[in-house]
């Protein structure tokens, strides 16, 4: 790039005061208009945390080296970036921001660290845990639009760890997938499968993250649950978990996943319940219907969410490809 064919200002001198409008105005040459926005953003509040914390050079160097052990423990199969996300709070509010929910539909939920791709699809009845140590259950669901109609096809993953409170990839010695399944839902909309009653169990902390939830003096565990997430041309996709009522870590997730909506009770099967899934009456059964919102309606509910927003922050922005960007007309 020739410096003389750019307008940009003198980048020398540069101090306390007028780092952040030099830095903001070199980073805006670019054809990306969402990209200069997140980046002028990114760097007003980096350095506005600079400034109002008086940011030492050791601190700052701590936060680096921090991340580079984030990056150094990151695996295929343990991804310790999102895990941070997680802890901070960040993974649920982008999630409730890029995927608001009308009322009635059900809630998102943190992806957690342990989602993979390689799980297999089973048909409805089949069993996805191999683990003769946890509590056996049937799990019996619905996917229905907001109107009640059922949806075909959906694309449904589901993934839980096993009785010890560990997801299959973190076992050294595994041998393929266990604990997860990928289910379509038929034409009622239905599927269900058999599983073991989740356990809670403590977040990866032998980490870099886990050394940040110890200084914290927070504690690492979740309570018991199972994931879910579904895919379906046209629908907003969904990532949600159930949680089980009464769990001792239900207030206190340490990844903040946790919801009313989301909290589920695991009942012993009747016997006609028994009997019509072919399970020893007295089987734990968990029964949930879940709720889908259409893309075009997700569409309208972020665009509104985020005009709202940027109004009371007083800024005056137009939507590109549905985000904010400043509107300089």
């Amino acid at each position: 790039m020739d410096p003389t064919k750019v307008k940009i200002p003198p980048m020398k001198d540069l101090n306390i005061d007028n780092i952040t409008e030099n830095t903001i105005t070199i980073n805006s040459q670019g054809d990306d208009p969402r990209l200069t926005y997140l980046m002028e953003r990114l760097v007003t509040h980096l350095h506005n945390f600079a400034r109002e914390t008086r940011l030492s050079t050791k601190e700052w160097m701590t936060a680096l080296n921090f991340l580079v052990k984030v990056g150094q423990i990151t695996t295929d199969v343990r991804h310790e970036y999102i895990l941070l996300s997680d802890i901070l709070g960040l993974s649920l509010l982008v999630d409730a921001i890029d995927h608001p929910k009308l009322p009635g539909t059900t809630e998102g939920s943190v992806l957690g660290p342990f989602h993979t791709h390689e799980a297999e699809e089973i048909s409805s009845g089949s069993g996805m845990s191999s683990d003769p140590q946890g509590e056996p259950c049937i799990v019996v669901c619905t996917v229905k639009d907001p109107a009640g109609n059922p949806i075909e096809g959906v694309k449904v993953d589901i993934w839980e760890t096993d009785s010890t409170g560990h997801y299959d990839v973190q076992h050294a010695d595994r041998t393929g997938p266990d604990g997860r399944c990928i289910m379509k839902s038929d034409k009622n909309g239905e599927f269900w499968f058999k599983a073991i009653v989740p356990v809670p169990y403590p977040i990866p902390h032998d980490g870099p993250v886990g050394q940040l939830l110890k200084l914290l003096k927070r504690h690492p565990w979740r309570p018991a649950h199972m994931h879910f997430m579904f895919e379906k041309e046209g629908w907003d996709h969904l990532i949600t978990a159930l949680y089980l009522r009464g769990d001792p870590y239900e207030t206190s997730d340490a990844v903040f996943g946790v919801k009313n909506s989301l909290i589920v009770e695991f009942v012993p099967a009747p016997a006609d319940i028994a009997a019509k899934y072919g399970v020893p009456e007295g089987t734990k059964y968990l029964k949930h219907d879940f709720v889908l919102v259409s893309d075009k309606e997700t569409e309208k509910l972020r665009d509104d969410n985020a005009l709202k927003a940027m109004q009371q922050l007083g800024r005056k922005v137009k939507l590109l490809n549905h985000l904010p960007v400043p509107d300089v007309d």
